[in-house]
Formats: C-alpha cells, structure tokens, sequence
C-alpha cells in the first residue's frame, strides 16, 4: 500500500523537516562527505579509483536529472515555467556532469561556488511535498547531495587553484546569469533561482526583505558566501588534497 503512490503527485505521506526520514539522508550525506575527504588522497593517485567516482557521481546526477523530468511528463505536470534546470543547483548539475567527462579547469573552479551552499541550504531546508514513500524524496535528496559530492570531489582530487581573482569571475558569472534569468522568469512568469520570492519552504530567503531590498540582500548574500568559499579553499585543500 505504502507504494502504490510512488511515482505519482499525490503522497499521503507529507514530508516534514528534522524528523527520522530527514535525519537518515543527512546522515548518509555527511557519511558521504567522509567519505571523499578521507579518501581524496588516494583517488588523486590512483586513476581507476577516480574514474570509479565520476562514474558513479556522473549516474547519481544524470539518473536524477533526467528520471525528474520523465516524472513530470509523466503525470502531465511538466511545464516550462517549472522544470527547466534553470536553478542553480539544475545548472550546477549539469555543470558537474560535463565537468566530470571533461575535467576542466574553470568549470571545476566555477561548480566549487555555485554547487556546496546552495545545494547544502536545500538539503537542510528542503522545498518538498513528499516523504520517503514517494519518488520525489529520494531524487531530491540523492541529487543534491551528489551535486555537493561532485563539487567537493573535484576540488580535492585535482590540482585546480581558487584564487581571488577565480572569486570575482565566478561571482560576475552569477550577476549575469541571474539578470538573464530574470528576464526569463518574466516571460515564462517563473520563479528559477527564487529571483522573485523565496521558496515555499521555511528558509533563509523569508528574512531578506520585498521588493528592491530582496534582490540588493541577494546579491550582498551571494558575494558573502562567495567570499567565505574562497576563504575556506586554502585550509581545506591542504587538509585533504594531495595536490595542494
């Protein structure tokens, strides 16, 4: 009985913060974490260990990309105003696949800001209908922790550098795409990257004030976090890369 509404809209199972459910992916999220940190060392030497990650991160994101959108279509609620990846943890996944094929060096740096704390703020605060009887949970929860995964993972295993300057280019990135997607919330009446107002769920983006004040709090936001991510680079990358 508990499945029959699995892959459906409806759930009589409503997902609610910081109980059993929500505690056990964040567990698993931080075993995960763990996991890369301690073992950044020996997948930076060792390709075939690597390669075993990518491919494994590569399927988490691709699987919860491309199953969320056939979810939608499915149950005849996709539509262009939503389930485009135009947020930026859709963007930071699609980055991170290509990243993990190609390895680039500026997309690897790019992903770094705009994949952890977004994703992480979802993960602690999710925009969710539905508990773990339902689909939706586990897609939401398995790809937001595989962007920050991938994030993390490619910073610790390869010798990309963050510098200040790599801060500015990634936080003007930011500012353009943001004021392109505001256009396209305006002529599709969306709402991708919560330009317009915060999620449903109980999140930072409540306290930030309407109208001007919520975009100029934004960008102020973004360029803190932005700035503490730099910060955090240097003590982080020396603690678990090799490379460093």
């Amino acid at each position: 009985m508990l499945m029959n509404n699995w892959f459906e809209t409806y759930s009589s199972h409503p997902f609610e913060p910081f109980t059993l459910s929500h505690w056990t992916v964040l567990i698993l999220f931080l075993a995960g974490i763990l996991f890369i940190l301690i073992s950044a060392g020996q997948m930076a030497k060792k390709p075939q260990l690597s390669l075993y990650m990518r491919i494994f991160l590569f399927t988490c994101l691709l699987v919860s990309e491309v199953s969320y959108q056939i979810w939608a279509v499915t149950n005849g609620v996709w539509s262009m105003a939503l389930y485009i990846p135009f947020h930026l943890c859709g963007v930071a996944s699609i980055i991170g696949m290509i990243t993990l094929v190609t390895y680039h060096p500026k997309l690897i740096k790019l992903n770094y800001f705009i994949g952890i704390i977004p994703a992480l703020i979802a993960l602690i605060t999710p925009d969710l209908l539905y508990d773990y009887h339902h689909f939706r949970f586990w897609k939401f929860f398995l790809h937001h922790m595989a962007i920050i995964w991938t994030s993390l993972f490619l910073v610790v295993t390869t010798g990309v550098r963050i510098t200040w300057r790599t801060t500015v280019k990634a936080y003007l990135w930011l500012v353009v795409y943001g004021v392109i997607v505001g256009m396209i919330n305006t002529a599709l009446d969306a709402n991708y990257m919560y330009l317009d107002r915060p999620p449903g769920a109980n999140t930072p983006l409540d306290y930030i004030g309407d109208g001007i004040w919520y975009y100029l709090n934004l960008g102020v936001i973004a360029l803190c976090v932005f700035v503490l991510m730099k910060l955090l680079y240097r003590p982080f990358k020396k603690k678990f890369s090799s490379k460093s």
